[in-house]
């Protein structure tokens, strides 16, 4: 077949247009991280503690990034659910989860078959941390923590505590304190923490661990704190002492909120998340919104992050096995 000139030149001309294609899909493929809207899951509804915190934080976090960032809530199981899907999803940094730290430090050792977040996500960074705080019914005829301790021994088994469900850190918190206490109490479980309080103000339980839902009850006297749980005192209550003050040691445990990804995302990305994050949760409109909630803003790396997560892990997987705690 006998080829033209002008063959020949259009030949030549595509051969180096498709090379110039090949040479430019890999820089595509490596566009800088994001290019695209970013999903952070939340594992609980929406109006909770921490779906509030994730779409606090998104707005700042987006203008920094330069990208939408949509909360997509997917509650159920405890947030095991949420932990499935960003478990699976691809390490990219478009797919995060936005969550307290149990889902991955007691829902292990919680459920069965067991999940394994440590093996499918990693901590990116801490968000905040919100202390629980020791709460008695107001006519219950103790002054602190350790008359408290006081009046169980008197009576093994005939005082209650509530919380807001099995496995919940309300109640991880009140075997805890009960443990470290040498003390008893009959465990009464919730669909959540405002019955809880309801049921508390109401005299029908005698005390629980309140986890900042029932702020305004404290301060207007119809329900008494005694004492709450870390290692300092709160900002919120700095007249209450820790328990480890009030004699009970080993009761440090609160709810920390943090960001996760899937394990084998990049660690470029995995940075940037952590500083923008960190600049996030030190602007004052969000340490507002924070307080209101309850919780004072934390950020800690990812390393840091990673050993409080590990640091918990050792301790609930100790304390759900010893005090044989379980959920159907």
């Amino acid at each position: 077949m006998n080829k033209t000139p002008a063959f020949r030149r259009r030949l030549v001309q595509a051969a180096t247009a498709l090379c110039a294609l090949g040479a430019a899909l890999p820089a595509l493929a490596q566009q800088p991280w994001p290019s695209k809207p970013i999903r952070m899951v939340v594992g609980f509804p929406p109006g909770g503690t921490t779906d509030v915190m994730a779409r606090v934080v998104a707005v700042p976090l987006q203008k920094a990034l330069g990208q939408t960032v949509i909360i997509d809530n997917k509650p159920g199981a405890s947030g095991n659910l949420a932990v499935s899907e960003v478990g699976k999803a691809p390490a990219d940094g478009y797919t995060l989860m936005v969550a307290p730290i149990s889902v991955q430090t007691a829902n292990p050792s919680l459920f069965k078959p067991a999940l394994n977040p440590e093996r499918d996500l990693q901590p990116v960074v801490s968000m905040g941390h919100a202390q629980l705080y020791l709460v008695v019914r107001k006519d219950l005829p103790v002054k602190s923590a350790a008359e408290l301790v006081q009046l169980a021994k008197a009576s093994p088994g005939k005082l209650t505590y509530g919380s807001g469900g099995p496995g919940t850190q309300m109640h991880l918190v009140g075997e805890l304190f009960k443990q470290q206490a040498g003390m008893d109490a009959v465990h009464v479980p919730y669909r959540g923490a405002a019955p809880a309080l309801q049921d508390l103000l109401a005299g029908q339980i005698d005390y629980y661990f309140d986890p900042a839902s029932g702020f305004s009850h404290i301060r207007e006297g119809r329900a008494r704190l005694l004492a709450v749980t870390g290692t300092r005192r709160s900002l919120f209550f700095p007249d209450a002492p820790t328990l480890a003050e009030a004699g009970i040691k080993g009761v440090e445990l609160g709810n920390w909120f943090g960001l996760f990804a899937p394990a084998a995302t990049p660690a470029e990305v995995v940075a940037r998340l952590s500083r923008e994050v960190a600049k996030a949760v030190a602007l004052p409109e969000v340490k507002q919104r924070f307080a209101e909630l309850g919780v004072e803003p934390v950020a800690q790396d990812s390393a840091t992050f990673h050993k409080t997560v590990a640091d918990e892990t050792k301790l609930l997987s100790a304390l759900i096995k010893e005090r044989r705690i379980a959920i159907d």
